[in-house]
């Protein structure tokens, strides 16, 4: 009687439904051109319906202006904020014109922590910033680790690969807890900047189209990643059609996570 109990109890195990609650996750990147667009106008009501229309959970933003003079003294992360009706948070990169200038970071949800690293930079070099919060992602989702990214544009590739290192180094802390990177690496996909967060990072997308620049894009810089990849599987990577809002295309990707929330 004791050997069929076990064996009763261990079938039970084997065939109890999993705690795990997949979690959709819908994730849009998007350099806004300090809320500029193509056609000189600064409206960020386009912004705002770029992002609601891609009912996105979470938004990586870069070239965020606040309180700058060339934005006429607008804090355009607080107007998102209200138009989207999101949380948000800034990562100020550098003092610009009156304000600050740097990346800034959306959710559906309340974050539970943010931090802010300076990139590693040459002095002669426009400073950068990498923004990460710490959030709860749905009642019964995971502990997501999120972060917002502006990498160097200059011609000389170094900064961006110290910069990638340094993200590879400062960002992946627990290999099981889910964990996205979001931003403008100003980066090709054949580069050695991708190639070394590549080491770390999954940067998988079904939709490789460019980018950069706006009216005729050429190459791609804009890129969401992820880890682990056991963890997530991908559902839809796509670069949203819109041309006048800002000089970048924003990229849509939509990831489901399976692991132990």
């Amino acid at each position: 009687m004791v050997r069929v109990a076990s064996s009763l109890l261990l079938l039970l195990v084997i065939w109890a439904p999993s705690d795990v609650v997949p979690t959709t996750l819908r994730v849009l990147t998007y350099n806004i051109h300090h809320g500029e667009g193509r056609d000189g106008r600064f409206d960020l009501s386009r912004v705002a319906d770029v992002i609601t229309s891609a009912q996105a959970d979470l938004v990586a933003l870069q070239e965020v202006d606040q309180g700058t003079e060339r934005a006429g003294g607008v804090h355009q992360l607080a107007e998102l904020e209200r138009l989207t009706d999101m949380h948000a948070t800034f990562g100020k990169a550098m003092d610009y014109e009156g304000g600050g200038y740097g990346v800034a970071v959306l959710s559906r949800w309340p974050f539970s922590s943010t931090e802010r690293h300076p990139l590693p930079v040459a002095p002669d070099r426009e400073p950068r910033m990498a923004l990460t919060v710490q959030l709860r992602a749905g009642e019964r989702g995971p502990l997501l680790q999120f972060t917002s990214t502006h990498l160097d544009q200059g011609r000389d590739p170094e900064n961006r690969l110290a910069q990638a290192r340094y993200l590879n180094d400062v960002l992946v802390r627990d290999e099981a807890q889910p964990t996205v990177l979001a931003g403008d690496m100003n980066a090709r996909p054949d580069t050695e900047v991708m190639a070394i967060l590549e080491t770390r990072w999954t940067n998988w997308a079904s939709d490789r189209s460019p980018t950069v620049p706006q009216g005729r894009p050429r190459s791609r810089g804009d890129y969401v990643l992820y880890r682990p990849m056991e963890g997530w599987r991908m559902v839809e990577s796509r670069v949203i059609d819109e041309t006048v809002a800002s000089d970048h295309r924003p990229i849509l990707v939509v990831l489901e996570w399976a692991g132990q929330p």
